[in-house]
Order: C-alpha cells, then sequence, then structure tokens
C-alpha cells in the first residue's frame, strides 16, 4: 500500500472515532431529568437530586411543577424556584394550609405582574 492510501485510512479511523453515540434513557423519568436540567441549566452539584424527583413521582406531576415553573418564574435561577415549587406542592399534597395559600399568593402575584396596563385619559 502506498503512503496515500495509510493516510487515508488513518484519517477515516480518526473520524470514526470521534463519532459519539449517545445511550438511550433507560426509563422514561430519567429522560424528564434531563430535560429539566438541560432547560433550566442546572448546576452539577444539584443534578442527582432532579433525578431523585423525577425517579420518585409521578410523570403528571413533575410536568405540572415544571409548567408552574416556566410560568412563574421568567427570569433568575429556575431551578431554584423549580425545587421551590417541587416542595410546596409536595406540601400542598398534604394538606397543609400554608402551602395552599402560598400557592394562591403566588398565582395573584403572576396575575398582577403580567394583567394588562390600565390607560389613563385626560
Amino acid at each position: 500500500m502506498t503512503t496515500k492510501r495509510i493516510s487515508e485510512f488513518e484519517s477515516l479511523f480518526t473520524i470514526a472515532n470521534k463519532v459519539v453515540v449517545k445511550k438511550p434513557v433507560a426509563y422514561s423519568w430519567q429522560g424528564l431529568a434531563l430535560k429539566i436540567i438541560q432547560d433550566f441549566q442546572v448546576p452539577a452539584n444539584k443534578k442527582s437530586s432532579v433525578f431523585k424527583i423525577c425517579k420518585t413521582n409521578t410523570e403528571s406531576y413533575i410536568e405540572r411543577c415544571l409548567n408552574d415553573t416556566k410560568e412563574l418564574c421568567q427570569d433568575g435561577e429556575k431551578w431554584k424556584y423549580f425545587f421551590k415549587v417541587i416542595n410546596n406542592a409536595k406540601k400542598e399534597q398534604a394538606g397543609d394550609p400554608d402551602a395552599i395559600r402560598q400557592r394562591q399568593f403566588n398565582f395573584e402575584n403572576y396575575k398582577l405582574k403580567h394583567a394588562p396596563k390600565k390607560i389613563k385619559y385626560n
């Protein structure tokens, strides 16, 4: 073989080594956790907490908390707010009246923040 053919094989070999095969998730909750980690840019030291939350709770419950977080937290660190919503929703499910009041307070603040502005006419 010529040196040109050998270099072509070597270049093909290096290209083949660069291909990264993503391993599929074993459970649906893992995919949901990865989505949350990516969407909210969760830091490395909190990723295991996201996986635990997704593993121990139902997918519909996580989706509801995810939607609440996206609606209520427009700026700032969304991952912190997600943990707050999850914790508050757990207390709410247990029937804690303080958690229920907190959720109503958050919703009222959201409505006030996004309400249309009143125009004054002279």
